[in-house]
């Protein structure tokens, strides 16, 4: 059963609960979420729920159905998100595991993972014991190979995943591997199950060949009831009559368990298909279905491989299925998960880290844009000059390149006193939930008109710039209607397409600054429809690297469904507890007609101890958010996107 606590529960109170669970023969799971916190209650025998709900401290009492308990949705009404070393597997994240189906070398582990890593996998697998249909067969290089295995992950930053097929195996891979992994065949083998379950590691569950969904669930329950918390299913096919391909893949797994489970899927289609061309369409047919990540093999010469050469992937195939894959996830909603350089948890960082988070000797911030746009301009005043800048050619490459650790943050304009929303990144912010808002800071925005030396108004014909650049000049381009508008992604990259032209007849509009890179001259400054013209940024990091101790802002998301008064009562909220909500921002969510995701900016009163009480009062907001989507299903969704400073620059 499912004890839902009543929040602000006495420990004592707790302690009885949990004591009287135990008396009954019951183990206990703690579970602190956001929203409430509940004890799972498993095991042998059963007591009447009236008995628990009487209790000084419980809220109410969910009786579980299923012979599955941890593992069903009854437990954990959320999606679980499995931590490994960073990479986060579940959520709306797309985790992409690779390597070759065993080691055979040091030289072509190392070549694998450098292969898989730069074409974006998260995390690296090969065999070190190899269970063989034939007792002939390659069976791998034994505790050797798990050692090269982590030597290779090591390299190139990717946690490792290996197959345990033995207990006794224990010993040699505990300091080395990462995710265990329980194969086809030992899927039931249940004495290595509640072994393995008990390291407390997480666990990658692959679907026995002639196994029942329920059978795989009851599996999974083995590892949950044994100590680990972090279970992830792997649908690899199942044995059918077909014999076109390997095994044939049950892609309607991955739905009907999301209804059941709360935990990841992952799916195989190199085990499912075993011909390395259907691979590609298969994976791309599993993000499709819903599935939270791949496991595939990619080895860099298949052909001489020991095992499974035949189904491994070139290289340069894993490339472009990577890069498909980055087309495919948004359109599911989702976004693919990046490697970072240093993949090892950090310690949290302190709002003063902003500032002061170096690497080798400086902070790197990425931005969009060229030399002299106003992200770079935002950057230098903002770090006070003590920061490396990045320019990257959109804002999507700025998010990339913090979640691959090339830079530590990233500068985003995300709205224009005169032009209005960035809508583009307020999407980016909901998709990519491995980032966070970290700092804001609002610039002023000066744009100048920019040409070759020796040009005149007289003679411009055209004028580039980024729509909200030309957005920003309307009135003073409403004086020169011959003039054609053309548009580039970047204030920045105007001026340098007018300086690369030679063209006298060509304008842009952009920052003295960028003028100045350029060997552009300005013909006209102060060109922007009104002088009080602000860009508002936001400084992002990768999530947990940086906490805000003193926030004076915060930023959030949610949904509600489409009924009388769900919006009206997710917004009386922040009025019942007392915060200030100074934004409102509706987007389509993607693939739902007609249903709509709301940001909202809320300001944190300051003073003593005022920011630690508001940040206290935003956590009850959203836990009140939190219930209405339990008990009414009118919000859901609600996710923090984050809390933190804002500063102004003039």
């Amino acid at each position: 059963m499912v004890i839902v606590l009543e929040k602000g529960i006495r420990d004592d109170d707790k302690q009885r609960i949990r004591t009287f669970l135990e008396k009954n023969s019951l183990r206990v799971n703690e579970i602190a979420g956001d929203e409430e916190t509940i004890f799972g209650a498993v095991g042998k025998v059963g007591i009447d729920p009236r008995e628990v709900e009487i209790l000084p401290g419980v809220q109410r009492v969910i009786p579980i159905s299923k012979p599955y308990k941890m593992a069903s949705r009854e437990f954990k009404r959320e999606n679980s998100v499995v931590n490994v070393r960073g990479v986060k597997i579940g959520g709306s994240r797309v985790s992409v595991i690779a390597g070759p189906c065993a080691v055979e070398s040091r030289e072509q582990m190392l070549e694998s993972a450098a292969r898989v890593a730069e074409s974006g996998a998260v995390m690296l697998r090969g065999g070190a014991y190899k269970p063989r249909t034939s007792p002939y067969a390659f069976q791998g290089m034994g505790e050797e190979g798990v050692k090269i295995l982590r030597e290779a992950g090591d390299a190139w930053g990717l946690p490792v995943v290996t197959e345990i097929v033995s207990s006794e195996h224990i010993p040699a891979m505990r300091d080395y591997v990462d995710v265990y992994q329980i194969g086809a065949r030992n899927m039931q083998n249940f004495e290595l199950l509640k072994k393995v379950g008990a390291l407390a590691k997480p666990v990658i569950l692959k679907r026995g060949l002639s196994a029942t969904i329920e059978e795989w669930l009851m599996a999974a329950e083995y590892l949950l009831a044994s100590g680990t918390e972090d279970v992830i299913l792997c649908e690899r096919g199942i044995r059918t009559y077909e014999k076109a391909t390997r095994n044939t893949l049950d892609l309607s797994a991955i739905p009907v368990l999301r209804s059941l489970t709360h935990l990841p899927i992952i799916v195989d289609p190199s085990h499912a298909v075993g011909v390395r061309d259907k691979v590609p369409p298969m994976a791309l047919a599993a993000i499709a279905a819903g599935a939270d990540g791949l496991i595939v093999e990619v080895h860099p010469c298949p052909d001489c491989a020991l095992s499974d050469g035949a189904q491994s992937l070139y290289p340069e195939q894993f490339e472009k299925m990577m890069r498909d894959i980055e087309v495919l996830a948004p359109v599911v909603g989702k976004a693919v998960s990046r490697r970072t350089l240093a993949t090892a948890a950090k310690p949290a960082q302190t709002a003063s880290a902003v500032k002061k988070s170096k690497l080798d000797g400086q902070a790197i911030c990425a931005y969009a844009g060229g030399r002299g746009a106003y992200a770079e301009e935002a950057i230098i005043r903002y770090f006070d000059g003590d920061a490396q800048t990045l320019p990257t050619s959109n804002f999507r490459e700025v998010i990339n390149a913090v979640l691959d650790g090339k830079a530590g943050f990233g500068m985003l304009p995300i709205e224009n006193s005169l032009a209005g929303s960035v809508y583009e990144n307020y999407d980016n912010l909901a998709r990519y939930e491995d980032i966070e808002v970290v700092a804001e800071v609002t610039l002023r925005i000066q744009h100048s008109l920019l040409a070759l030396p020796g040009a005149s108004l007289e003679g411009i014909t055209s004028v580039y710039s980024h729509p909200q650049g030309l957005a920003q000049c309307d009135d003073f381009l409403s004086r020169f209607p011959q003039w054609k508008h053309i548009e580039t992604e970047s204030t920045s990259l105007a001026a340098e397409i007018v300086a690369a032209s030679g063209d006298p007849t060509r304008a842009a509009i952009a920052s003295e600054t960028s003028g100045r890179v350029n060997r552009l001259e300005s013909l006209k400054s102060g060109i922007e429809t009104n002088p009080r013209n602000y860009t508002r940024f936001v400084i992002i990091a990768r999530s947990g690297e940086i906490v805000c101790e003193t926030p004076n802002c915060a930023s959030v998301i949610f949904t509600v469904n489409n009924e009388p008064g769900a919006l009206h009562t997710a917004l009386g909220l922040f009025m019942k507890h007392g915060l200030n909500l100074i934004k409102l921002e509706s987007r389509p969510v993607q693939g739902e007609p007609w249903r709509y995701r709301f940001y909202a900016d809320v300001t944190l009163p300051q003073g003593v101890g005022e920011s630690v009480v508001s940040g206290e009062r935003l956590k009850m907001a959203l836990a009140e958010m939190g219930k209405i989507d339990q008990d009414k299903g009118i919000v859901q969704g609600v996710r923090v996107l984050g809390l933190y400073n804002s500063k102004e620059i003039l």
